[in-house]
C-alpha cells in the first residue's frame, strides 16, 4: 500500500473493515477514491442508503438489544405488567416488529402532512428518502388493524428520535400502544352501544379515586367525530377505555407503592388518585391524558382516545370503531423502580442488572432500584459562532442561523461521547450588535455511570466534540 496516497490507503482500510463486519456493502475500489457505501445491513436485510441517510453507528448498533423483550430487564418487566391487564384471547400482543419501516407506514398511513416537523432529518433517522427507523409504535398500527386478528391488541417496540441529551431523554426509547375494536357487522343487531356496555360490565372494578369532571365529548375542546359515531357510541367507548386504563394504573402503582413501603418503613401511604384531562392527539377524538398523583405531584402517565375513523377506513376495516392508547415504557419504569437516569436502561453493569433478576418469573420480589456509587460529573462549555451565510460546511450540515437545529449538536456529542454525556444544555446566546452574527454556548456534563473519568479523558472527549462541530456544522469556535 506504500504506492497509494494517504486518502487511498484510508479508503482501502475502510472497505476491508466494512467487508469484515458485514455491515456495509462496498464495491472494492483499490486505486480510486472510494465512493460512499451503497447499503447497510440491519438484522437480516439490506437497505439502500442515499443522501437522506443520517443514522450513526451508535444508533444502528443498538437495534439488536431489544430491551422490551430482554428477560428480567426493567423495560421488559414493565411491558409484561401492562400486558397482564389486557388478557387473551381478546387481546393479542405484538413485540417483534422490526424497527425499519417505510415513510408511508411511519407518516402517510397516519395522516401526517407533508410539512410535518416529524418528517425532518433533524427529528428522524433515515436510511433513505423512503425508509426510516420508526419514530413511534403507530407505524405498525394500520398493518395490525388490517390483519384484524383479534378484537384488541398491544404493540411494544423500540422507537428512534433525534432528541435532547439529559436524564429523561435518549435517542432510543420504548413505547407501547394498544387498541380495542368493536365491529358493527359482528355485534348483535349492529348495536355497538349495547355491546360495549356489556363488555364494561365484565371488567374488574377498583377503589382508586378518579377525577373526571368533563363531559365525554365537547364540541370545541374534545369533539365527537360527527357523522362517524353517535354520541352514545362515543360515550360507551370512552367509558370502556377509561376503566381499562385505570386498571393498568392500579396494577402498576400498587406494585410501586408496595416496593416503596418495603424499602422505607416510614413511607407515608396515600390512596391512589388519578384524573382525566381533555387533550388533543392527531389520531383520536375525543382524546384524554391520564395523570396520577404520585409522591406529591401530578404526573402524566399516558394519552388515549377514540380512534379516528379515517385511520380504520384506510386500513380496510371501516365497519370497526374503538379506542387506542399510547404509553412510554421508560417513563413508567423510572417511576415504578425509582430509576433516576434513562441511560441506566442501556447499562450492562451487573450492579444494575442484578437488581431485577428473577422478576420476569415472579413480580412479588419487585423492589426499588438501589443506586450504586454516583461518580463525579465534569462539565465543559463550548461556544461558537453560527455562519452568517447559507453556505454549507464542506458538504456537511448547514449551520447558519436560519438552518441551525439543536438536535445536530446533540447528535455530534452523542456520537463522540456516547453515554458518557449525561446532559447537554444551551446556557447562553449572544447576537453581535454590529455584524448580527449569532453565538451560542452549550454546557456538556460528562459523567460515567460506571467509573470516575479522568480529566484527560474528559478533555479528549471535549476536544473531539469541538473538532466535529467545526467539521460537520461549519461553526467558528469562540
Amino acid at each position: 500500500m506504500r504506492s497509494l496516497t494517504r486518502k487511498q490507503r484510508l479508503c482501502v482500510a475502510s472497505e476491508a473493515l466494512a467487508r469484515f463486519t458485514g455491515l456495509i456493502n462496498v464495491t472494492p475500489r483499490s486505486l480510486r477514491v472510494c465512493s460512499p457505501p451503497k447499503s447497510i445491513k440491519l438484522g437480516e436485510k439490506r437497505y439502500a442508503i442515499d443522501e437522506w441517510f443520517n443514522a450513526p453507528s451508535t444508533i444502528t448498533a443498538s437495534i439488536a438489544r431489544k430491551l422490551h423483550t430482554e428477560k428480567d430487564h426493567p423495560i421488559s418487566i414493565t411491558r409484561s405488567i401492562i400486558e397482564s391487564r389486557f388478557p387473551s384471547p381478546t387481546y393479542k400482543h405484538y413485540s417483534s416488529f422490526f424497527p425499519v419501516v417505510s415513510t408511508h407506514q411511519n407518516f402517510d398511513s397516519l395522516g401526517f402532512p407533508a410539512d410535518h416537523p416529524g418528517r425532518s432529518k433533524t427529528d428522524t433517522y433515515y436510511m433513505n428518502k423512503d425508509t426510516v427507523l420508526r419514530t413511534h409504535t403507530s407505524a405498525h398500527q394500520a398493518d395490525v388493524f388490517r390483519s384484524n386478528e383479534s378484537a384488541g391488541w398491544t404493540i411494544s417496540a423500540d422507537v428512534y428520535r433525534r432528541d435532547a441529551i439529559d436524564r429523561t431523554h435518549y435517542p432510543i426509547f420504548h413505547q407501547m400502544e394498544g387498541a380495542r375494536m368493536w365491529d358493527r357487522k359482528k355485534v348483535p343487531g349492529g348495536n355497538i352501544v349495547q355491546a360495549v356496555w356489556e363488555d364494561i360490565a365484565n371488567l374488574p372494578t377498583h377503589s382508586m379515586i378518579v377525577e373526571d369532571p368533563n363531559p365525554p365529548t365537547h364540541p370545541e375542546r374534545n369533539p365527537l367525530q360527527t357523522g362517524q359515531h353517535s354520541k352514545e357510541e362515543a360515550e360507551a367507548i370512552a367509558a370502556h377505555l377509561k376503566r381499562s386504563l385505570e386498571l393498568v394504573v392500579v396494577e402498576i402503582f400498587s406494585r410501586a407503592k408496595a416496593a416503596a413501603i418495603a424499602s422505607n418503613p416510614d413511607y407515608v401511604d396515600e390512596p391512589l388518585r388519578v384524573r382525566w384531562i381533555e387533550a388533543y392527539f392527531p389520531f383520536t377524538s375525543p382524546s384524554w391524558e391520564l395523570e396520577i398523583f404520585w409522591q406529591g405531584d401530578w404526573l402524566e402517565v399516558l394519552g388515549c382516545g377514540v380512534v379516528k375513523q379515517e385511520i380504520l377506513e384506510k386500513a380496510g376495516v371501516p365497519s370497526q370503531l374503538g379506542w387506542a392508547f399510547g404509553i412510554g415504557l421508560e417513563r413508567i419504569a423510572m417511576l415504578l423502580f425509582e430509576i433516576p437516569d434513562i441511560r441506566l436502561f442501556w447499562s450492562k453493569d451487573e450492579r444494575f442488572l442484578s437488581q431485577f433478576k428473577g422478576l420476569s418469573d415472579n413480580l412479588e420480589g419487585l423492589k426499588r432500584f438501589v443506586p450504586f456509587s454516583k461518580y463525579p460529573t465534569c462539565y465543559k462549555d463550548v461556544s461558537f459562532w453560527l455562519r452568517s451565510s447559507s453556505s454549507s460546511a464542506g458538504g456537511g450540515i448547514r449551520a447558519n442561523a436560519q438552518d441551525f437545529h439543536e438536535n445536530d449538536v446533540m447528535e455530534i456529542v452523542r456520537d463522540v461521547a456516547g453515554d458518557i454525556a449525561e446532559d447537554v444544555a444551551q446556557v447562553d446566546e449572544f447576537t453581535h450588535p454590529k455584524t448580527g452574527r449569532k453565538s451560542l454556548c452549550y454546557r456538556i456534563n460528562y459523567r460515567s455511570l460506571e467509573r470516575t473519568l479522568t480529566n484527560a479523558e474528559t478533555n479528549e472527549y471535549h476536544e473531539k466534540v469541538q473538532r466535529e462541530l467545526v467539521k460537520k456544522l461549519g461553526v467558528e469556535l469562540r
